[in-house]
């Protein structure tokens, strides 16, 4: 199968030609990612592979449609980038890759809770100034605290044992309550009163409608005061502008995310030699008690491995007519929950 890949990265294409090395198909790398005016390179092609950072609408899939485009490949669990009722409409499948190391992206959860705690960062630019003073570099004990999880699939499960391990109390809410949790003793709570009891809380459920800004002043409201939050997610789980309120008035008291609702236009760039236009991440950037990764959580050479086999795989499946275990439908894509409410973590 002919297979036009959109937004390489540069560590991307080892894995997938080693992947690609028994089953044979013809990969074509464009840096550019996929958008209306790149879409015509994709003529004579069986399939289009894309990064979550690529946009998909309705208008950009009829395009696809219109030059006979059967199948979308992402290279990601998330989905939210592509109006998947677009593609049911003119009958193009949409594949993904929906578990790849989760232990990758939990422990990144926790090395964020530990950088900022700790105050890893500034000790370490001190230090490299020859300043090993202590002065604001006290944190806390992260045993005993009161950790709540937000989203319980594989990475919420995979956190948990991490928090678990350092002897935290662990609470968590999702609307899909998980066997595998309760079996470790952890008790599952309303969204109120995870907010309301955790001192530090990370988010590991998928952008959906219903989880759309989340965490906005009312939720951020009824946290505890000083309470940490994490979220290697996605970024629009919360509403930015509300969280720099809440990290204004000290009611948030530490904030680490690997995602940003407004990334595509910043993240996996150089971005060095100019003026960042986005003034809402440089009033986050203007915080010390803020730290901000560039979407690496998964960046492990375990993971990158896995994206680059299922990646392959579903190429493959696709074009020998095997069952798709790993195509998205419409049917999860709107589900009906109450407003403000998760939808259970699928990754």
């Amino acid at each position: 199968m002919k297979v036009a890949v959109f937004s390489t990265k540069y560590y991307e294409r080892e894995y997938l030609n080693k992947a690609n090395a028994s089953a044979g198909h013809q990969l074509t790398y464009f840096n550019e990612p996929l958008n209306n005016e790149t879409a015509v390179w994709i003529k004579g092609f069986g399939a289009v592979c894309i990064m979550l950072s690529d946009k998909l609408d309705d208008v950009l899939i009829k395009k696809l449609s219109e030059l006979n485009m059967p199948l979308i490949c992402l290279r990601s669990a998330g989905f939210d980038s592509v109006d998947i009722n677009a593609a049911a409409k003119y009958r193009i499948k949409v594949l993904r890759v929906p578990a790849y190391s989760p232990q990758a992206i939990a422990e990144h959860a926790a090395a964020l809770i530990l950088a900022l705690n700790r105050k890893i960062c500034q000790a370490h630019n001190r230090v490299r100034e020859n300043n090993f003073t202590l002065n604001n570099l006290m944190g806390f004990n992260l045993f005993g605290k009161t950790v709540g999880i937000v989203g319980t699939g594989k990475i919420g499960r995979a956190f948990c044992d991490i928090m678990l391990g350092f002897g935290c109390k662990v609470i968590a809410y999702d609307i899909k309550e998980s066997m595998n949790i309760k079996s470790k003793g952890i008790l599952y709570k309303t969204f109120d009163e995870l907010l309301k009891s955790s001192d530090i809380i990370s988010i590991h459920c998928p952008l959906t409608p219903a989880t759309h800004h989340l965490f906005n002043s009312i939720a951020f409201g009824k946290m505890k005061h000083g309470a940490m939050l994490i979220n290697t997610s996605r970024g629009a789980v919360i509403k930015t502008a509300q969280a720099v309120a809440a990290l204004k008035s000290a009611q948030l008291g530490y904030l680490g995310i690997d995602v940003y609702e407004g990334e595509e236009h910043l993240f996996f760039k150089d971005l060095s030699g100019t003026i960042i236009q986005d003034d809402l991440i440089e009033r986050l950037m203007s915080f010390n008690n803020v730290l901000i990764t560039p979407h690496q959580a998964f960046f492990t050479t375990e993971a990158v491995e896995q994206i680059a086999q299922i990646t392959i795989k579903n190429f493959t499946d696709f074009e020998t007519k095997m069952p798709l275990e790993n195509e998205v439908e419409t049917i999860n894509i709107n589900p009906v929950l109450p407003t403000n409410t998760p939808i259970h973590e699928s990754i």
